[in-house]
């Protein structure tokens, strides 16, 4: 078993998931992977089945009932994780706007650095977008700005979702008691780990839109976002 675990949530990802998954074990750097899939009408959760056979005891797959968010997946995830004793815990896309590639960097940053929290982040130097329509990068930044103008979290990218944990951050916080489900739940697991004193490190990504599937934005997930943060401070 590899210290590494990637946590890549799945709804309705047949044509990317294989791809994603022969690519990160091609990695110079061993992972395990698991996928948690929410009841992919496409069969996403069958793909990965059939390729257990294939890389056994390295990939493996949480099945939900159905599309429960974002959030809840990893916080599942998340559990999975600690209970198998991984040390580094990742979140990840599964539609190839993260480049798997950067899972070694952010890798480097907690296990050779010595941070806490290894954010893949598009907002500091080298750090960007490709292929991404204007009104949505318009859209990030105004959220990350705004979250930190809230929240003052010093993340300059809070919404990110390529991430790399130490397991001691996620085993000091009370997964249960996580609020929300869409980018708030992004915001809100940096927020925690930051006011309980972990060291959070941005390291720069290119961030690629998606080719092939379709987006789970929505405007539910915006709003949770947009009031999420002032709830965050209230409770703070």
């Amino acid at each position: 078993m590899s210290p590494n675990l990637v946590i890549i949530p799945t709804y309705n990802e047949i044509e990317n998931i294989e791809k994603m998954i022969h690519t990160v074990f091609d990695l110079s750097l061993d992972f395990d992977i698991l996928v948690v899939d929410d009841n992919s009408p496409d069969k996403t959760a069958e793909k990965v089945n059939e390729l257990q056979a294939k890389f056994p005891g390295k990939l493996h797959l949480l099945e939900r009932k159905g599309k429960l968010g974002l959030g809840t997946a990893y916080i599942k995830g998340f559990k999975y994780a600690l209970e198998r004793d991984y040390q580094y815990i990742f979140e990840m896309d599964c539609d190839f706007s993260h480049n798997p590639d950067d899972l070694i960097k952010l890798h480097a940053a907690c296990a050779k650095d010595g941070y806490d929290v290894a954010v893949g982040s598009r907002y500091v130097s080298n750090g960007g977008f490709q292929n991404w329509p204007l009104f949505r990068v318009f859209l990030s930044k105004f959220a990350s700005f705004y979250v930190e103008f809230i929240l003052g979290t010093g993340v300059k990218d809070s919404t990110a979702g390529f991430v790399c944990y130490k397991a001691k951050v996620l085993s000091s916080i009370n997964l249960d008691q996580i609020k929300f489900i869409g980018y708030a739940f992004q915001i809100e697991m940096k927020y925690k780990a930051k006011l309980k004193g972990f060291a959070l490190k941005e390291v720069p990504i290119i961030f690629t839109d998606r080719v092939l599937g379709e987006s789970k934005m929505s405007k539910n997930i915006i709003k949770e976002a947009v009031l999420g943060v002032w709830r965050l401070r209230k409770e703070s």
